[in-house]
């Protein structure tokens, strides 16, 4: 078949960043998909079902990440470098396919086989599953963390679990939130690789006996870890780091005394206990106190991920030469472990325990060699939020490291008497082990005290926990306190996602902002250009087109494409606000129905996310919503001027057709309360204008973009502040806005639940009485400013040049900047920026291409 007439080219466009596939690179990604079409997926074209075409595709890109991966593992033990470990229990990765092929550089090659072989390469994208392991904003950092390690070149892994079940699926019964398992492993994986050779036993239970002034950790109940490696490939620099997610085994051995008795099957049923540690994910991130499984699931992580790393420690290429290169005193020196929150705290006892029980390290350089090798990211000032476990439950489950912890208490609290003499209250703030009512073990304040570095995640944020949060860790620890502002990775968040903007984008300043996100800050020249914006608002229209036509095919609504396409897309958290934002849903309605021939600019409000199970308050927020959507739409007075659509199921594939058809991001939480946020970037980046609190990383857009191309609104922090202590009455705020009364009393008196009049009760007593994050304060700012965005998208030329300065403006919102901070100021390490041979090249041969090119330019 000829290749496709670029005029058919309009779902890819080849220009610039994709290229156009060079002929023998599409001839060999035909035969290869055959091959393992026959020999892989053994089917043949007769019978094989769209499934089966995508994961032969899936193989046949993962082919072209082998060699890759192979030799950068190999360049890693020549080169001998520091390595840094990203522990985290969360990653959102969503899909694999797509961003391998553009990493890669084949995504045009693989197009255009699929095409001649008569195949969708979208359609066969659509079947992958999520790799949903992750609730919300922690996992998706830390899955772009991955991409930008790898594209900066650092010898870096991400640990974490394989579970079998990821974030619940949502579904929706008569507008009530239904979650249902989330089997994303149903059909398989093509992306990992397991390793049974490298099984390690993790132990649980058991009891502490000390013998010649030694400890050791006895009749404990073993578990196996099984590692499965993911490849993590870099953009256009050959290199591919892994992700090791490790999944829960029983022991082979059989429980004797159920097979003595005769009782096989209960032998082999026994071994469900243990393998349920990898079951699933736990599908909210506050509030896990108490849950046996849950600690489980965190020790299960460190436990398995210290031994692999003390494994390649000991084993890395001049160990056996030099014993002194692995001396554990040189160990921080080799190895950065990352805590992404205090969920992977553990390791901090759990290394103790390793160096002083097992390797036989005096606990005074063992203590030194723990805090110079750890460093802690917190992602949460909300005190629920912060984990605390009961010292009975730790005690049952990890006896040897409780006792760490008292340990590590003890001579902590020395210190704090030490330098804060007399000063009994300090101490009890400190401390590690909680004394009033049950007591409990202060995980972050174990985090602080065992790491050498503690990171906000955005300025304000970082602010907050020296000042407020941790001011006393602060005071006592000032040189350890950073600011990591986070980033997400270009290459998945506008190279892939918005193939048309990245397009008119590199038109105008070319490649290299897919690595260097501050190039395109050269945009801004171009901001009085009118044909240039005609093309960027243009590729929007075209976006916002294809998301109508996917929310007519999934909900059966029929939107205004000219309308504002109005997003808040997000976990569903009171703090989050989307109760406020469902208030000015229905004083948007209650307008048009006084006057339904007012001036209105049309919106389709869309609202999207999952509520913990557990939380009743988020699952009633999100029935009311639908509540409001179901009048509104189906109102013939309303008509298309206003439509509001529930996005079933929100991950990071729907996030992906969303994000670059959005008019405007609401990014409305509580100033204080939300640590940074990515999807506030994520929008930005595809122009998106922002309407939202001086909040998170809101606060550095505002600054990077100048205030005059954001909405901002509401209180700041000190205002918040000012508020609690001069004592918050809702009340007063419902009382003097009638529109606001009037909208209360409408969910009050059941005008949105007919049947069920007082079903939203429980939510206007929360706004009247236990407004806990001061929404109706903020509801008249936050309806002024929504008016503001109203008259702005009137004038186009206006909006568009906001919606360039936003794109021009994104620069240093990107991982890879986050990425280069942590090494450089928490890691010790530097990005490798030299290119890896690819897997047909020498390293000579490289570097004699690169020699020449350089000659050249």
């Amino acid at each position: 078949m000829a290749a496709r007439p670029q005029s058919d080219v309009d779902k890819r466009k080849q220009i610039s960043i994709r290229g156009i596939a060079p002929v023998e690179n599409v001839v060999e990604i035909k035969k290869t998909f055959n091959r393992h079409l026959h020999y892989t997926v053994v089917k043949d074209r007769n019978v094989s079902t769209p499934r089966d075409y995508y994961h032969a595709l899936a193989h046949t890109v993962r082919d072209h990440l082998v060699g890759r991966w192979i030799r950068t593992q190999q360049h890693y033990y020549e080169q001998d470098p520091k390595r840094v470990y990203y522990l985290s229990l969360e990653y959102y990765m969503g899909r694999t396919l797509s961003n391998t092929m553009v990493n890669l550089g084949i995504q045009s090659a693989c197009d255009e086989a699929m095409y001649q072989l008569g195949l969708d390469i979208e359609e066969l994208e659509e079947i992958e599953e999520d790799a949903g392991l992750g609730n919300g904003g922690l996992g998706r950092l830390a899955a772009c963390f991955l991409d930008s390690m790898a594209t900066l070149g650092l010898a870096a892994y991400g640990y974490g679990i394989r579970y079998d079940y990821g974030i619940f699926t949502q579904k929706f019964e008569n507008g009530w939130q239904v979650e249902e398992p989330d089997e994303w492993l149903r059909y398989g994986n093509p992306w990992e690789k397991s390793r049974p050779e490298y099984v390690l036993p993790i132990n649980f239970y058991g009891r502490v006996v000390e013998s010649n002034g030694a400890k050791q950790w006895v009749d404990t109940t073993v578990v196996f870890g099984m590692p499965f490696d993911s490849p993590i490939p870099g953009y256009g620099n050959n290199t591919v780091n892994t992700m090791r997610l490790w999944a829960a085994k029983a022991p082979n051995s059989f429980n004797l005394k159920f097979f003595n008795n005769g009782s096989y099957i209960n032998a082999v049923c026994d071994r469900n206990e243990a393998e349920n540690i990898s079951r699933v994910l736990y599908p909210n991130d506050n509030m896990f106190e108490g849950k046996e499984l849950r600690l489980k699931q965190e020790y299960f992580l460190v436990a398995a991920t210290l031994q692999d790393i003390i494994r390649r420690f000991k084993s890395s290429k001049f160990g056996s030469r030099d014993p002194v290169r692995t001396s554990f005193e040189s160990f921080p020196d080799k190895v950065a472990i990352q805590l992404n929150d205090t969920h992977p705290a553990l390791a901090i006892p759990e290394l103790l325990r390793i160096l002083v029980d097992i390797e036989h390290v005096p606990w005074e350089k063992a203590w030194p060699i723990c805090v110079n090798t750890c460093a802690y990211t917190n992602h949460t000032v909300l005190p629920e939020a912060l984990e605390r476990w009961p010292v009975s439950l730790m005690g049952n489950l990890l006896p040897r490291h409780l006792e760490i912890i008292y340990l590590i208490n003890h001579n902590f609290m020395q210190e704090v008497a030490q330098r804060f003499p007399g000063d009994a209250d300090r101490m009890r703030r400190m401390s590690l082990v909680e004394e009033f009512g049950e007591k409990k073990i202060n995980m972050a304040h174990l985090a602080i005290v065992g790491s050498h570095a503690i990171n906000g995640v955005a300025a304000i944020h970082s602010n907050i926990i020296k000042n407020d949060t941790f001011k006393d860790f602060y005071d006592m620890f000032p040189e350890r306190f950073q600011n990591k502002t986070n980033g997400i990775t270009p290459r998945r968040w506008l190279l892939l996602c918005n193939p048309g903007l990245s397009d008119v984008i590199a038109e105008k300043i070319g490649e290299t902002w897919a690595t260097d996100l501050y190039e395109l800050a050269q945009l801004k020249q171009f901001v009085d250009e009118d044909s240039y914006l005609n093309k960027i608002m243009k590729v929007k229209q075209e976006n916002k087109m294809k998301l109508a036509e996917y929310i007519l095919k999934e909900y059966n609504v029929t939107v205004n494409p000219a309308s504002i396409f109005d997003i808040q897309v997000k976990r569903i958290h009171e703090y989050k606000r989307q109760l406020m934002n469902c208030l000015h849903m229905i004083l948007l309605y209650n307008r048009l129905k006084r006057d339904p021939n007012m001036a209105f600019v049309p919106r389709t409000i869309m609202i999207g996310g999952k509520a913990a199970p557990g939380y009743h308050t988020a699952k009633l927020i999100i029935k009311l919503i639908t509540s409001v959507a179901k009048v509104v739409n189906n109102d013939p007075i309303i008509g298309d001027r206003l439509k509001i659509i529930y996005l079933e199921n929100y991950r990071v594939s729907l996030a992906e057709k969303i994000i670059p058809a959005a008019d405007l991001s609401e990014q409305i939480s509580t100033a204080g309360t939300e640590a940074s946020g990515t999807g506030n970037m994520k929008f930005m980046l595809n122009g998106a204008l922002t309407i939202g609190t001086l909040d998170g990383a809101n606060v550095e857009m505002t600054e990077e973009m100048g205030a005059e191309n954001i909405f901002i609104f509401g209180m700041e922090v000190d205002e918040v502040e000012q508020t609690k202590k001069e004592g918050y009455n809702s009340r007063q705020y419902y009382e003097s806005n009638p529109d606001l009364k009037q909208i209360i009393d409408q969910v009050s008196s059941g005008y949105f639940s007919p049947g069920e009049p007082h079903l939203f009760q429980e939510l206007v007593d929360i706004l009247l009485n236990h407004d806990r994050f001061l929404l109706l304060k903020d509801f008249e700012s936050y309806v002024k400013c929504q008016d503001k965005v109203s008259e702005t998208y009137l004038d186009q030329t206006k909006w568009s040049k906001m919606c360039l300065l936003n794109i021009a403006s994104s620069g240093k919102f990107s991982s890879d900047r986050t990425i280069s901070e942590y090494a450089k100021d928490i890691w010790g390490v530097t990005p490798n920026e030299l290119k890896l041979p690819a897997p047909h090249q020498s390293l000579d041969e490289m570097m004699a291409q690169a020699n020449a090119a350089a000659k050249k330019a």
